[in-house]
């Protein structure tokens, strides 16, 4: 059975490797059969055939016929997808439960105790990383936000002003519920609703700077280095420091400017 490498390399959508996508589909294509048969028609080892079928009946993709020889059942692909989804939202649902317990073990505060010792002994200059990718750039920022403690000065652009009210609403808001102090300088043509959504939590003063920066209580600054407008998401990135000096020169140039606004 010839089929083309392209076609099973989309089948790791499935969760599969290489082996399962190939008896896999021969399975397909006979409806039923043998495990010699199988193997014989995918160009998979016999010796590991029987491993293989055996895998992809615990992820419900075949079924085993009773009888001698043992033949194998072809799940029909509709069926499959289904059980995939729901194979994948159990695990994501356990692995969150576990990640949520952890939250209250010793084993994080032992890591927490690690870190906060080992945090000590970095130089300023050291605390510093480069992202790319937007996605990456508003991870980095909803971590910044969630341990923001007295302040969160923001200046950005309109679109990215509409993208940060999608993705990072609801860490602002958490952090103004804690008394930080919020202040985002929002382009001259914002969008009016975006702008009456933040104004329920921060301060917000109009613009015509294009700059694109946050400095996150006086002490960590995110710097994005691309036109947003002229970038794709993939490629936008950003620069975090943690320089005194570097983030005070920042710090004044966004509270003059919001002074004089």
């Amino acid at each position: 059975m010839i089929v083309q490498k392209d076609f099973l390399a989309k089948l790791k959508d499935f969760g599969l490797n290489s082996y399962e996508s190939k008896l896999w589909v021969a399975l397909l294509s006979r409806g039923v059969s043998t495990a010699g048969e199988l193997s014989d028609i995918s160009n998979v080892p016999r010796s590991r055939a029987y491993d293989v079928l055996e895998s992809l009946e615990k992820k419900g993709f075949i079924v085993v016929k009773i009888g001698k020889p043992i033949k194998y059942l072809a799940v029909h692909p509709n069926e499959v997808v289904e059980r995939v989804k729901k194979r994948i939202s159990d695990e994501a649902s356990q692995k969150s439960k576990i990640l949520e317990n952890l939250k209250e073990s010793d084993i994080l505060k032992e890591l927490d105790t690690l870190h906060s010792s080992g945090i000590k002994m970095v130089d300023p200059t050291d605390k510093s990383a480069s992202f790319r990718g937007r996605e990456k750039v508003y991870d980095h920022l909803n971590f910044l936000f969630k341990s923001s403690k007295k302040s969160i000065h923001l200046m950005t652009t309109k679109d990215g002003l509409d993208r940060k009210s999608e993705v990072l609403m609801k860490p602002l808001k958490k952090a103004a519920s804690r008394g930080v102090d919020i202040k985002i300088f929002a382009p001259t043509n914002a969008n009016k609703k975006v702008v009456n959504s933040l104004s329920q939590f921060a301060k917000i003063k109009s613009t015509k700077d294009v700059s694109r920066f946050c400095v996150i209580d006086n002490k960590s600054l995110v710097l994005l280095m691309t036109d947003d407008q002229k970038t794709h998401p993939s490629y936008d990135s950003a620069v975090w420091v943690e320089a005194p000096h570097f983030v005070n020169y920042f710090t004044t140039l966004f509270e003059r400017e919001w002074k004089n606004s």
